[in-house]
């Protein structure tokens, strides 16, 4: 396989990556494996296991159970019925319709899909019923064994309130907060008071992002109160909240630990969390470029000290905050396989899930604290079919058109859960994968991500892949100076795609132009042969008028072959490719610098949409004559978006507070959406009298529905 291609934008973010100190304290060891499951024919575990989840996870599930030779029930909704775990499965039961508490929260028809197919263990994977203890009380009452702690630890380290109080008796660091439940808002408001602000609320049964918020002065918390407390029952039955300190500006690490039903427990190292949105993960990596030996051994010793104190056996994560001077304190404890466990798997060799396979049936674990390596370095991509564009990623729908992973590069890992033609849906998580890259230094997997993701192609849905490009290559980011409010202070006016430089304009634009070359070259030939000519000289020269961002370029193309010389903008570049027009991927070299865009559409009208560097630019392309002609077109008239409130993404109407004929103020809620389990507040553009309201609490609403229309002020 040829060596990976760098780019001269990625030489220049590696010597930067060279030029910077990481205080790991390890030294790295090249390392090509991802996790090795080694199957012992002589150790006995299950004969079947079910899993109780979908998607990429259950996938990641079955794999393991496959290479130890144990057999796997999946369970579905109705629309899951075509999904891969389904088809990956041994045996697949359908466990009710679409919406989550009927189906994959429906412990009674799980628990009959575990008596009919005679299951002798259930995996839960991550969310859903991963973490509830009722669930696993019920599975112990008919025998069937849990993979995952028992209901005494997931009880204890589950309520935050509790977890909290039992991390401090077992010499944890933890933060300055009330130590029990808020009852209303104004207790809230008082206990928001004596923290001091800033103060996060959060569900006590919570976890993901989901009923967190962060409070800065008295309205806030009420808000906070209200929406939290709403997201907390929504998605985990149990709206209870707590208080605490907010730490302004901290890191998210984490420390993953592994521990046995004989009170042997190890940590495996940390993973750096830091780029979130909305206290959801984004990026993450191992191991951390902040911590130093002295740092990660503190707070993995604290993380086993609070395992062993709820006598916990399987893997489980603490996660931390950590402080610029490296104080950490305890934020929670997750019991149960957390989404970001390939990053330990690249950095250890261990396959966790097989691991916690063996825990579960009662075997030691079979290595010691000093077993455990850190054997190069790994990152973590959460691709969703997310729009990046609307609060650094709202939820998009749709069904995939076209998808191919990156498989074809080295040190690549894609953890995902669907295919081409499958369908992302407003009912479950909008991750399409976990996107992993592997090396021996931090710049090795840096390198290969960036180049993964431009080799990714997802049609049909609009994702993250720009985000997730433009945060890798920025200079914080690769310098290591990142905290969970990266993405805020990058981009304080919101995440607007990659921003071309000249050079990046002449790119694109020569790369449009010489593809418009192609099309009307590849149109003179017919099943392979050239047509017959009606010119007597066969046209190598093109004029050629380009729009983008509004702004016109007049390029001209002269063609020889395979290479294209483009002149632009006073500049002379050279475009080689082989233009391969039916390939989804556009690999180019322009003036020895190799690119691979992709080409996501093009119409008769000259409009093309190319992908270049993460971001989706659309161009305009046409001949002079057209050019001309095209400029006698009318212009559409814009949308008055002041007047008309459109839903942002798909999803369904918590609340209506408005009638028609009521005034409104500009910031004022008008109504509530809840995607993804997530509440959204939709608010007035401006003061008015509302004209019509096109929605009622209940309905389900796509991207860019009416919601309401406003009239005069």
């Amino acid at each position: 396989m040829a060596a990976p291609r760098v780019t001269s934008g990625l030489q220049r973010v590696l010597l930067m990556l060279k030029n910077v100190h990481f205080k790991s304290g390890y030294h790295i060891v090249a390392s090509r494996k991802q996790y090795s499951t080694v199957y012992d024919p002589n150790e006995k575990t299950f004969e079947k296991i079910l899993i109780a989840n979908r998607g990429e996870i259950a996938c990641r599930i079955i794999k393991t159970c496959k290479k130890m030779g144990i057999k796997t029930v999946a369970v579905h909704s109705d629309v899951d019925s075509s999904a891969v775990h389904v088809k990956m499965a041994d045996e697949a039961v359908c466990v009710g319709p679409a919406p989550t508490s009927k189906s994959y929260l429906n412990m009674d028809a799980i628990m009959e899909a575990i008596r009919k197919t005679r299951a002798e263990a259930v995996h839960p994977g991550y969310g859903f019923l991963s973490e509830n203890k009722e669930f696993a009380k019920r599975l112990a009452a008919e025998g069937v064994t849990f993979i995952g702690p028992d209901t005494h630890a997931i009880q204890a380290m589950g309520d935050k309130i509790e977890s909290k109080l039992i991390a401090k008796n077992a010499k944890v660091n933890t933060i300055p907060g009330f130590d029990g439940v808020v009852k209303d808002t104004d207790q809230a408001i008082s206990i928001a008071r004596e923290i001091g602000y800033p103060v996060m609320i959060k569900a006590s049964a919570g976890g993901g992002g989901k009923g967190m918020r962060i409070a800065w002065n008295d309205e806030e918390t009420r808000e906070g109160f209200r929406f939290s407390s709403q997201e907390a029952a929504s998605s985990f039955g149990d709206d209870r909240l707590l208080i605490e300190k907010f730490i302004d500006n901290p890191r998210h690490i984490e420390i993953q630990v592994l521990a046995d039903k004989h009170g042997n427990a190890l940590w495996l190292n940390e993973r750096e969390c830091s780029i979130q949105r909305r206290n959801q993960k984004v990026i993450e990596e191992a191991p951390s470029t902040f911590l130093d030996p002295n740092t990660r051994k503190q707070m993995g010793e604290q993380a086993v000290s609070l395992a062993k104190a709820v006598k916990y056996s399987s893997a489980g994560t603490v996660e931390f905050l950590v402080d610029s001077q490296r104080n950490f304190y305890f934020l929670e404890m997750n019991t149960r396989l957390q989404v970001e466990h390939p990053i330990t798997e690249c950095i250890t060799g261990l396959d966790l899930v097989q691991e916690m396979i063996r825990i579960a049936k009662g075997y030691k674990l079979h290595l010691k604290q000093a077993d455990i390596p850190i054997k190069g370095w790994a990152i973590e991509s959460r691709v969703y079919a997310e729009d990046p564009y609307k609060s650094f990623g709202l939820p998009s729908i749709g069904r995939l058109s076209q998808y191919i992973e990156p498989l074809n590069l080295t040190n690549v890992r894609v953890d995902s859960g669907i295919k081409e033609g499958s369908d992302i849906s407003i009912y479950y998580d909008p991750m399409i994968s976990k996107l992993v890259t592997y090396g021996s230094t931090r710049a090795d997997a840096l390198q290969q991500m960036v180049e993964a993701l431009d080799n990714y192609v997802i049609r049909g849905v609009t994702h993250n892949i720009s985000l997730l490009r433009e945060i890798l290559v920025h200079p914080r980011f690769v310098k290591g100076d990142i905290s969970t409010k990266f993405l805020p202070e990058v981009y304080p006016d919101g995440f607007k795609g990659h921003q071309l430089s000249d050079n990046g304009r002449r790119e694109l634009l020569a790369t449009a132009a010489c593809l418009y070359v192609a099309l009307q070259l590849r149109s003179r030939r017919f099943l392979g042969n050239q047509r017959v000519s009606t010119s007597h000289k066969e046209q190598n020269r093109w004029e050629l008028s380009l729009n983008l961002d509004k702004d016109t370029h007049v390029v001209t193309v002269f063609s020889t072959g395979s290479l294209f010389t483009v002149e632009l903008d006073g500049k002379r570049l050279n475009v080689t490719s082989e233009w391969n027009l039916a390939s989804a991927l556009l690999p180019v070299t322009i003036d020895g610098t190799q690119r691979t865009m992709q080409c996501l559409s093009r119409d008769a009208s000259g409009n093309v949409s190319l992908q270049y560097l993460g971001t989706v630019f659309k161009i305009q392309v046409l001949n002079r004559k057209a050019a001309d002609l095209n400029k006698h077109m009318p212009e559409k008239v814009p949308e008055d978006s002041g007047s008309i409130l459109r839903s942002p993404m798909p999803g369904s109407v918590v609340a209506v507070s408005v009638k028609p004929g009521d005034m409104v103020s500009e910031g004022q809620e008008i109504c509530v959406i809840e995607a993804m389990k997530m509440q959204n507040s939709m608010t007035a553009a401006r003061t008015a009298k509302v004209k019509t309201v096109h929605c009622k609490a209940g309905d389900t609403v796509a991207e860019g529905d009416i919601l309401i229309e406003l009239g005069m002020d």
